[in-house]
């Protein structure tokens, strides 16, 4: 009995210090998902609602912008997360078995992009493209070149976005490889040199295979992170050209604080959720399953 009102104890003692940080789990995060789920089922004006069942969904469906959001943001996922994991293997790859110096020294030139905010990243790219006064441009005609409108034209806005994005973000991936690389063994290293391995085969033999899970960790979180993309494109483009780059996260921007549609805008909610899940699940089950 006294074994079971120590044991009572220290689980009480437990929950307790978990207690605060479950109640901010349920009420910034748990709250939010249902109250989202629920007002995308009715139509709001202002303090009125009016329960419309999956309406919101179809009028989004029938919507051509949401439609071409939708497409952008799948071309933004798809880009944006390959280039980060090949260019990030590729680096830390290269890299990670060098000098501590030089090993240090590209840690911190990937990674100063990281650390400045994406506000400010964007002023700097929307001053050096900008047609009428940036940098490039200027540059450009005063070599008498022929110049290109970077954030006007619909062939090259989703390129520009994509390279911006992916130059913000890499040195956080490049981090989390150099730091799982490190921590595989030496001595398979050492093996494979006295069998022969090449460069490359150790490469793909063993460094791929023992940052798996790392891989998995970069693949998910870039995916949540592109799916929220907006900053980049409210400062650079404005969801423009004829919304050739606007994006789920700005469609729902739009709809919420410019047309007051906080029924369609929980609905782009949902749908992203689903999105993030479906795209993520398959993912964590891989992970789980190799260990």
């Amino acid at each position: 009995m006294k074994l079971k009102n120590e044991s009572f104890k220290e689980n009480i003692t437990g929950y307790l210090f978990i207690a605060p940080q479950m109640l901010l789990f349920l009420v910034f995060l748990v709250y939010p998902i249902i109250e989202g789920i629920r007002l995308s089922l009715y139509k709001i004006n202002y303090q009125t609602e009016t329960f419309i069942g999956f309406g919101n969904y179809q009028r989004l469906f029938s919507d051509p912008v949401f439609v071409q959001s939708t497409f952008n943001t799948v071309i933004f996922v798809v880009f944006i997360v390959a280039l980060t994991v090949i260019f990030a293997l590729f680096v830390s790859t290269a890299i990670f078995d060098k000098n501590a110096k030089y090993v240090s020294f590209i840690r911190g030139a990937y990674y100063i992009p990281v650390m400045v905010s994406m506000v400010v990243m964007s002023m700097v790219w929307s001053f050096l493209l900008n047609p009428a006064n940036g940098l490039i441009p200027f540059v450009a005609r005063q070599m008498e070149l022929s110049t290109v409108n970077f954030l006007g034209d619909k062939s090259w806005v989703l390129p520009v976005i994509i390279f911006v994005t992916f130059a913000t973000n890499v040195g956080q991936a490049i981090i989390l490889y150099i730091a799982s690389l490190i921590g595989v063994p030496k001595e398979l290293f050492e093996a494979a040199e006295v069998d022969g391995a090449s460069r490359m085969k150790i490469i793909f033999k063993i460094l791929i295979p023992m940052v798996k899970p790392t891989t998995i960790y970069i693949i998910i979180m870039n995916i949540i992170a592109v799916l929220k993309i907006f900053v980049v494109i409210q400062l650079l483009t404005g969801g423009g050209p004829n919304n050739s780059s606007t994006t789920l996260m700005y469609y729902l921007y739009n709809n919420a604080f410019k047309y007051n549609q906080l029924g369609i805008a929980s609905a782009v909610g949902v749908i992203m959720f689903l999105i993030t899940l479906a795209l993520s699940i398959p993912q964590l089950r891989a992970m789980l399953k190799k260990n």
